[in-house]
């Protein structure tokens, strides 16, 4: 019989679902309890492929526009936030729908909006194309918000006054790579307002100060996520730049590059928001049958937030 190599396997903590996403998989279990099948979603509710497939096993069915639901079924819209026009578009076909915008995506919704109706052109530190983008700058009109991905892109913003300005970031970006481009926008544009409390999400921060924590004593690290998820990739980017010479993102444990991982004596496995916890053990489980494991829980904050869910969710049918 063989004998495993040691390995020493460091958990991040915390790791994996945030509050917004529980909440968000939550409504639409609650409404498809409430309602019954079919209940459409708008957009993937978070982006999990494990999570997307389970709800639609269940009866969700998930499209990307509201012109793909009917009339007459309940219509979900995803914890990443839509444009005004989506709801206004809703009402007017007077469709039953729910919002499970994340709470704190909503906080930068209104925060834009308070600064528009200030006077004030915002600028939004984002990815292009990504849901949560889209909404935010969704919720002013056209030209009201200017989008910047990159420290570079601070130098080419053509903004109407320099003095009548604001600034907004989606929650689930880089906290290092956001502080930099605020740097930049405030050292071209010194009168720039910033949130009152930061736009980064506590998940998002808390999740990055734990890989930060990790890296330097692993070999290799696997972050457990969707390659379409933003924070999972910041992850990735994050244990790469504390240190880590091999940082990966895996959507589950099929996915390990165990070539790669050969001679590894040590490695730390964390989660992104949207990862449910069970893709995270099967990840420990695989490695379990390969290795002789000992395991480590690297903690660096505690979390006990809860989102409550609409009133319409909670309301007996």
């Amino acid at each position: 019989m063989t004998t495993k190599p040691s390995l020493t396997l460091y958990l991040a903590a915390p790791r994996g679902f945030c509050a917004g996403v529980d909440r968000a998989i939550k409504i639409v279990e609650m409404a498809l309890q409430k309602w019954g099948a079919p209940v459409y979603v708008r957009h993937e509710i978070v982006h999990n492929k494990y999570v997307v497939d389970d709800l639609r096993d269940k009866g969700a069915v998930f499209v990307e526009e509201l012109e793909d639901c009917p009339d007459d079924r309940p219509v979900i819209f995803s914890a990443h936030g839509v444009p005004k026009a989506v709801p206004a578009e809703a009402a007017r076909r007077e469709m039953l729908f729910v919002d499970a915008t994340c709470p704190l995506v909503s906080k930068v919704h209104i925060e834009a909006e308070r600064h528009h109706e200030n006077g004030l052109q915002i600028v939004m530190i984002g990815h292009a194309g990504h849901p949560e983008t889209i909404g935010t700058m969704g919720q002013l009109p056209e030209g009201e918000v200017l989008l910047v991905e990159t420290v570079a892109d601070v130098a080419g913003l053509n903004v109407r006054d320099p003095d009548k300005l604001a600034f907004v970031t989606q929650t689930t970006l880089s906290v290092d790579d956001t502080a930099d481009i605020v740097a930049a926008l405030q050292e071209r544009f010194p009168a720039i307002k910033g949130p009152h409390k930061e736009d980064i999400c506590y998940a998002t921060t808390n999740r990055q100060e734990a890989v930060k924590a990790m890296a330097p004593k692993a070999d290799a690290m696997l972050v457990v996520g969707a390659p379409n998820s933003s924070n999972s990739k910041r992850l990735v980017e994050v244990g790469a730049k504390a240190g880590c010479n091999y940082s990966q993102l895996v959507q589950r444990a099929g996915d390990i590059d165990w070539r790669a991982l050969e001679g590894i004596s040590s490695i730390g496995i964390t989660a992104g928001a949207s990862a449910p916890e069970v893709l995270v053990n099967e990840v420990i489980d695989a490695f379990r049958e390969r290795y002789n494991v000992t395991t480590e829980v690297v903690e660096t904050a505690q979390e006990n937030v809860e989102f409550k869910v609409p009133r319409v969710m909670r309301e007996a049918s």
